[in-house]
């Protein structure tokens, strides 16, 4: 009815002007259900999607606003938006070319448009000029040892260009203060990192002791604060506190070069002790998009930009342990049959691809029915808990641990206890209300204890300060 309609769309306004994406997601719904030709509905409910990482769902429900009206201008701008968070810049362009064209005088829309075509153009530069012959390291360009540490730095330095506890204690209280590390010791901790990562492989395979514990860590997400957070409950990590941290350090908070540089510290001090491995944001599409990229050249240049990339592009892709529980970033494959053979085999030093099991293990989402369906996401799948059975029965494991997904408590546990998700970033983006969480497994019985904590204040610097501001999503 009629009534229906205006109650649905008022519960949308009022969960949008709270931020409460997912019930703006599920009573858009419900007005589409009531009058399934409104385009304002598909275009708003696209943009929910958006808020909420759906980034395949907000291209779904664009095009389908488009598809019941092709003259709504909205919706090419939501469809544009979304493409870009998809890393598809040729498809954006071509429907901020329309809303420019409409809308000759809206300047945010100009702006954007200018911004991709910058993208797509430079993308093309550097296809152009790309060759066969093995790229050349940033690492032969740079003559650290020259590098001057100027006299009024009083900061911390590399001891014999080796990282210490002292230097790591003594880095994160500069950080803290939101003091720069020099460029000197930055470089340092690269190349030291980079060189103990390419040395390890795609599929890292630790064994816990009777008496040993590891604590696992999902997403932080630049949130620098909350990591301190971490290391202040759970014990700073050493030789008998372990730790694993599942990816996505960086983006959307605008402190990563402190979270990746204080993380790439210790696993230079506790290389066989504190473990690390890529997420879906270790990636330049995503660096250049939600503000990696834009934090180190404000920091520092896009030189040190391009060696971070190449370091990310060694972080291994999983790790088993004790042969029995396997941690991911994103989740299981598109395909059955996968086993941890492969993953062993897995070439990772290189860009994700669109398809395939390194895209999987970086891009995935579990569901609670059984199958797979198109990813939320727009890339990868989602996989059910008949997924999950027949890959843990094929690869003799008892379940998987993955991270890539905000959850209220900070973790959740599905497909009957098989399917187990930490994210680590507490109020993420300064927005979401959830909690943080952490994992203890023991070696004596691998069952994991969950560990809940809030999000500490921060410096008043907004999440995605240091975004592409094609990502700051207008036109409500």
């Amino acid at each position: 009815s009629y009534r229906n309609k205006i109650h649905s769309n008022f519960l949308c306004d009022i969960c949008f002007s709270e931020k409460d994406y997912e019930n703006a997601i599920k009573y858009y719904t419900e007005a589409l259900e009531l009058n399934p030709s409104n385009a304002i509905y598909y275009s708003n409910r696209s943009l929910a999607y958006l808020r909420t990482e759906c980034y395949g769902y907000a291209l779904a429900d664009a095009t389908k606003a488009l598809e019941v009206d092709k003259n709504y201008i909205k919706g090419y701008y939501r469809r544009a938006t979304s493409n870009m968070a998809l890393g598809k810049f040729k498809a954006a362009l071509k429907d901020y070319e329309t809303v420019v064209r409409v809308r000759p005088n809206d300047k945010d829309a100009r702006m954007k448009y200018q911004e991709c075509n910058k993208i797509v153009k430079q993308k093309a530069f550097e296809r152009a000029i790309a060759s066969d012959e093995t790229k050349k390291s940033v690492v032969d360009s740079l003559d650290i040892e020259n590098m001057t540490i100027e006299d009024d730095y009083v900061g911390p330095k590399l001891e014999d260009s080796k990282v210490t506890l002292t230097f790591m204690k003594e880095m994160m209280d500069w950080f803290k203060d939101q003091k720069k590390l020099h460029r000197k010791c930055a470089y340092q901790i690269l190349v030291q990192v980079k060189d103990v990562l390419s040395k390890l492989p795609s599929l890292v395979e630790i064994t816990l002791k009777e008496t040993e514990k590891i604590t696992i860590c999902g997403d932080t997400h630049g949130q620098y604060y909350d990591l301190l957070n971490i290391f202040k409950l759970n014990g700073l990590p050493s030789e008998t506190n372990p730790y694993l941290f599942n990816g996505d350090f960086v983006d959307r908070g605008s402190f990563s070069v402190e979270v990746i540089l204080t993380l790439f510290g210790f696993k230079l001090l506790y290389p066989d002790n504190f473990h690390l491995l890529r997420g879906n944001h270790e990636t330049d599409n995503m660096n250049q998009m939600y503000g990696f990229e834009g934090e180190v050249k404000a920091k520092y240049t896009a030189q040190m930009f391009q060696l971070f990339s190449e370091v990310f592009q060694w972080l291994p892709l999983a790790q088993c342990i004790n042969s029995k529980v396997l941690v991911m970033h994103g989740g299981l494959f598109s395909e059955d049959g996968v086993t941890l053979e492969d993953l062993r085999k897995i070439d990772r030093n290189r860009q994700p691809p669109d398809s395939g099991p390194m895209c999987d293990l970086l891009w995935s989402d579990p569901q609670p029915q059984n199958g797979r369906s198109i990813s939320k996401r727009g890339v990868s799948c989602q996989f059910g808990p008949d997924v999950t059975e027949r890959f843990l029965e094929q690869n003799k494991l008892d379940f998987i641990v993955r991270s890539h997904e905000v959850k209220a408590e900070g973790y959740e546990v599905t497909h009957s206890g098989k399917c187990i998700t930490v994210f680590s970033a507490p109020n993420y983006c300064d927005q979401m209300g959830n909690k943080g969480a952490y994992i203890h497994l023991r070696g004596s019985d691998l069952k994991p204890e969950f560990h809940q904590f809030t999000a500490v204040p921060h410096p008043n610097v907004k999440p995605m300060a240091y975004a592409n501001t094609l990502m700051q999503l207008g036109m409500m």
